[in-house]
């Protein structure tokens, strides 16, 4: 039993030296910073701006069996002006694929640290530029609890649609653009990769004619996707033909977003013909994000990793 503990161990402590390696290499923090673009030229959409500064805090510290993550990470929260910050990889290996980050917290706060900035580190370091969007928490008053927020889907509609207008200008190719969420942000990156046919708010520019569908869309311990009381998707949730492929993984004893929200997407997907892969891992809990850990959960980004290549989105 010793032994296995040592194993164990000495597993993560290699797990955790590589990851700080890889981060001494990941180009995402870079010595100019990363660039920041408002997504709305003017007020947002429904935007009140009476919500107070927008601020930095910490996340509570919570136990094992609710999260992987234990330790307290930093949250932006109160945001009123979405922006994008967007990591650039290495040019040598630019696969000239963007991905569209949304951190979860429960469309209350962002999960910006774990859910972020590492992983445009992780992007980076397989050849694609991370782009953190900032959207719109807490939820309003008009915007029930235990509903997902409208907003946010506003904000992620037009960052798409600016991405793609700024393609040429960030190295990007335009139809090589996707999305990975986490949790509430999980719901958000699919329900924006399913609703592209949906206009969510009031064209203010050019930038509004282009199109808003992600080209994919990843979703890790997404919430909001199965129905109350039902075994299926929640009804707020459409599949329109075109939905782009999705790649979906969950804990197996998530108690906050339970795997039966990317299982009942995962089949409805599969009944509407779109390109879809899951993968569950058991005895994980919620927020994994992308550290590297004594746990399988944390091969998730290997795993999409190659579907990604096999999509056609990185480099063979």
């Amino acid at each position: 039993m010793q032994g296995k503990e040592n194993y164990s161990v000495m597993r993560l402590t290699l797990a955790v030296s590589m990851f700080v390696s890889m981060c001494a290499a990941w180009p995402a923090i870079g010595a100019d910073g990363p660039l920041v673009v408002e997504i709305w030229p003017d007020t947002a959409p429904d935007e009140t701006g009476n919500i107070g500064k927008e601020k930095i805090r910490m996340s509570p510290k919570l136990d094992r069996r609710q999260v992987e993550v234990t330790e307290p990470t930093r949250l932006l929260t109160n945001v009123t002006k979405p922006t994008l910050t967007i990591y650039r990889p290495a040019k040598e290996n630019d696969a000239g694929t963007a991905v569209l980050i949304c951190p979860g917290g429960g469309y209350w706060d962002l999960y910006w640290q774990l859910e972020g900035e590492e992983v445009a580190a992780w992007l980076n370091s397989i050849g694609v530029t991370g782009i953190i969007l900032k959207y719109r928490v807490p939820r309003r008053p008009d915007e029930p609890k235990g509903e997902p927020a409208r907003r946010p889907l506003q904000d992620a509609q037009r960052a798409i649609r600016l991405v793609r207008s700024k393609a040429g200008q960030w190295g990007i190719d335009p139809q090589q653009i996707g999305m990975v969420g986490f949790s509430a942000g999980g719901h958000l990156a699919i329900a924006t990769a399913t609703s592209f046919g949906l206009q969510t708010y009031e064209p203010v520019d050019d930038v509004d004619t282009i199109s808003c569908r992600p080209d994919f869309a990843i979703g890790v311990y997404s919430g909001y996707l199965k129905a109350k009381d039902k075994d299926e998707i929640a009804p707020g949730l459409r599949i329109p033909a075109g939905t782009p492929p999705i790649f979906l993984a969950h804990g197996g004893d998530d108690i906050i977003s339970p795997p039966e929200h990317s299982v009942l997407m995962y089949l409805a997907l599969k009944k509407a013909g779109v390109p879809a892969e899951l993968h569950v891992y058991a005895t994980a809990a919620h927020d994994f994000g992308v550290r590297p850990s004594d746990h399988p959960c944390s091969t998730w980004t290997q795993a999409c990793a190659t579907w990604l290549r096999h999509q056609g989105f990185l480099k063979k």
